[in-house]
């Protein structure tokens, strides 16, 4: 297999130019320049004075050497609005067109590729952020997903691809990226090899993945991902936009077991061409050993590797303030080893560090997340967004002021998530509490207002979505959780031993909040 290497897309480049100029001169309509620049990982924000580009983090990881490119671009061109995404991306936003085509070439030769960001194509690869330095994994997955990721370049240009085609490693049941219900996962097991999971997603129609595959040994991982591609060319409904997603195959074949014997049957046919997708790699050695310093606190998680510490840094909607980014790419090019790695639900880890480099660390990301619920994930919003109907990190906001204003103690609220539309790019359907944008007619007049969703999980074999309990006007939702985190509280229990003596306590607050 011929590796395709980043500094080949330069040459699509002009392309990209042409049609940008094209449509800020007004002369291409919005819904073509989208369909166009998706592939780009670029799209035009609301009101089309603006752009965003997407900067592909393969597994999460962000190395020293990219995150100093990417606090470059945000110096030079005065970038406020970052954003961590779900897909373990950055977004840079607010950016007029030659800023994109300079951050967007110069990207290539630190190794950033955007080609494939958005549209109809393999999206970031994720994975488990922790992996390689996490005490309880079951082996390091990044090496296997940063294949993963290789091989599907090559999928940019295929033909009849799912609108998008979200793949996923995780490194033990705590399934942090969704391996269980991406359009392809894979999960690592105890034994040192991967179940596979296919046709799964979030969103209109989400269905939890139908495992494929058990046992896998992952040197033949690039044979289960070709495979998926086959089966969504013959089985997947690629004319209809709307249906062009992998888990409405699972409805197309009459149910899971009738979609795992198609995809077995072109998993086979793949195995049978001879075409040798056999991978071999080697797991990263983390050399460097603690130096006696120690570190601690509610943010400091001590590695496998011995006298090592992460420090995770979530910053409120996963949108870091850019001084803050910035001067923490400048701190980690001081430091051996370190990097930083992006998470799903919006937060980032800086992993490899001494007791002494932690305490740094902790004191620079000190304006990020002080709770659990202040962790909370939002997509990025109808402010942003073309298609957004509500403006979720708005939401997030006003609900972290509420929450903070009221006292309501750490863990006493869980970790809450906001989509801005049925998209569900907030992950609301699988989130302890789920709020999805919606609207709400009140004397004739359309009110804004979310839906809420109560007791989804995401854990590897207790995944679950939460149920609808009904729509809550925008402005009575911070009030609607500070009466449910005084209540949590004052039962001097944490919200998940609370939930779990009563599943229905959630809906009960509730009940006084909807509409």
């Amino acid at each position: 297999m011929k590796k395709i290497e980043p500094m080949s897309w330069k040459q699509e480049m002009a392309a990209f130019r042409e049609k940008t100029d094209a449509f800020y001169k007004g002369e291409i309509k919005k819904n073509e320049y989208k369909g166009f620049s998706g592939l780009y990982g670029s799209y035009a924000q609301k009101g089309g004075q603006a752009s965003m580009l997407r900067l592909r983090m393969t597994a999460g990881r962000v190395t020293k050497e990219k995150m100093a490119f990417t606090a470059d671009a945000i110096r030079r061109f005065h970038i406020q609005r970052i954003h961590f995404t779900t897909c373990e991306t950055i977004q840079l936003h607010d950016l007029q067109p030659e800023m994109i085509y300079d951050i967007m070439e110069g990207a290539l030769d630190c190794g950033i590729v955007t080609m494939g960001g958005g549209g109809d194509f393999p999206r970031n690869v994720m994975c488990s952020p922790l992996s390689g330095v996490e005490a309880e994994e079951y082996f390091d997955v990044i090496p296997y997903a940063e294949a993963a990721a290789e091989y599907l370049m090559h999928f940019i240009k295929a033909e009849k691809m799912p609108r998008k085609l979200k793949v996923c490693f995780s490194n033990s049941p705590k399934n942090y990226p969704h391996a269980t219900y991406r359009d392809l996962g894979f999960a690592a097991r105890e034994d040192g090899k991967f179940d596979v999971y296919s046709a799964g997603g979030l969103g209109n129609n989400p269905r939890f993945g139908v495992k494929v595959a058990e046992a896998v040994e992952p040197e033949k991982i690039l044979y289960y991902i070709k495979a998926m591609w086959l089966t969504f060319r013959a089985y997947g409904n690629y004319e209809n936009r709307a249906k062009a997603r992998t888990r409405y195959m699972q409805d197309v074949l009459g149910g899971a077991e009738n979609y795992k014997k198609a995809y077995l049957e072109k998993l086979e046919e793949v195995f049978a061409s001879g075409e040798d997708l056999t991978i071999s790699v080697t797991a990263p050695e983390c050399k460097k050993t603690g130096d006696g310093t120690e570190a601690s606190g509610s943010r400091v998680l001590p590695q496998k590797q011995r006298g090592l510490y992460t420090v995770a840094w979530h910053p409120i909607g996963g949108q870091p303030s850019a001084e803050t980014f910035c001067r923490l790419s400048d701190l980690l090019a001081e430091i051996p080893d370190a990097e930083m790695r992006l998470a799903p639900d919006e937060g980032a880890y800086i992993i490899n560090l001494t007791g002494s480099e932690a305490e740094k660390v902790l004191n620079l990301t000190s304006d990020g997340a002080r709770t659990l619920f202040e962790t909370s994930v939002s997509c990025i919003g109808a402010s942003i967004c073309q298609v957004g109907l509500r403006d979720s990190q708005a939401l997030l906001q006003v609900c972290v002021d509420a929450v903070r204003e009221a006292s309501i103690p750490d863990g006493a609220l869980p970790q809450i998530h906001i989509s801005g539309c049925p998209s569900s790019c907030g992950t609301h359907q699988t989130g302890a509490l789920g709020f999805r944008g919606a609207a709400k007619s009140i004397d004739g007049k359309s009110q804004p207002a979310f839906v809420l969703y109560v007791n989804g999980r995401e854990s590897q074999g207790k995944e679950a979505f939460g149920h609808e309990a009904g729509t809550i006007l925008q402005d009575r939702i911070p009030a609607f959780l500070v009466e449910l985190g005084k209540t949590v509280a004052a039962s001097g229990k944490s919200y998940e031993e609370w939930i779990s003596e009563d599943a229905e306590g959630v809906d009960k607050i509730a009940a006084g909040y909807l509409v």
